[in-house]
């Protein structure tokens, strides 16, 4: 595990405090647009006292902060309970795969019937940002757009516990994720793949929309695959 020595310095190159209803929901935000960027890399320890010091808030709510992110599986604990960013195994992170994907194949399936032609247009609106924002090497709005693309799709579902199991299964993958969508390799199957979930909720095919979106889960996990690859070379010099 690496020793969190920058505290400091990593939050306040950090991209700020959102608004959120707590200390300890903005300390989490915070904390958590870290580890998505890898300023904070899996593994790295997360010392309760330093970061309530960089975030200049008191030992409390950083607490609770770190509570919240380990809830989303973003955060572990060493056997003396020391808190560290998570570093989830490959095996880990398929079955997480494969569950979202049976999420939102089953929102997909449920969207048709539910959602009104607002909510639909909603989604390919999500879709033409994203698209806009790849275009002109927006990485990181590119990949909040591709999320809120799918989580708009789960919205439409009308089903709120759909929606929240979704959600803390897409917190638990956004940092892999985040990671698969810097790849270039990867993005002429993703814009297909979002096209053909458009054009099957466009005429409200559930079973299409269905399978292409467990199909698009599919491929994050060959592209997941690959990014950690490439990391790993990355990180010993070496390739496998």
């Amino acid at each position: 595990m690496q020793n969190a020595q920058t505290l400091q310095d990593i939050i306040q190159d950090g991209v700020g405090p959102s608004k959120r209803t707590s200390l300890s929901e903005d300390a989490a935000g915070r904390l958590r647009e870290m580890i998505l960027l890898e300023k904070l890399p899996a593994g790295t320890l997360l010392p309760e006292r330093n970061l309530a010091e960089a975030l200049k808030i008191s030992r409390t709510p950083m607490r609770e902060a770190i509570r919240l992110l380990a809830d989303e599986g973003l955060v572990s604990y060493t056997p003396s309970r020391r808190p560290y960013v998570a570093d989830p195994s490959p095996e880990e992170i398929h079955k997480s795969l494969r569950v979202q994907g049976a999420l939102e194949a089953l929102a997909g399936e449920w969207v048709c019937k539910l959602a009104s032609d607002e909510e639909i247009e909603t989604v390919r609106t999500l879709n033409t940002a994203f698209i806009k924002a790849r275009q002109t090497d927006k990485k990181l709005e590119a990949f909040r757009l591709d999320m809120a693309f799918h989580e708009a799709i789960v919205a439409a579902s009308k089903n709120e516990m759909l929606v929240e199991i979704h959600a803390k299964m897409n917190a638990r993958l956004w940092r892999v994720r985040f990671l698969s969508s810097q790849r270039e390799a990867g993005l002429d199957a993703t814009l297909k793949e979002h096209q053909m979930i458009i054009d099957a909720l466009s005429v409200r095919d559930g079973a299409a929309t269905s399978a292409a979106m467990k199909h698009h889960l599919e491929t994050a996990e060959t592209n997941i695959d690959a990014a950690l690859k490439r990391r790993r070379e990355a990180t010993t010099g070496t390739k496998s």
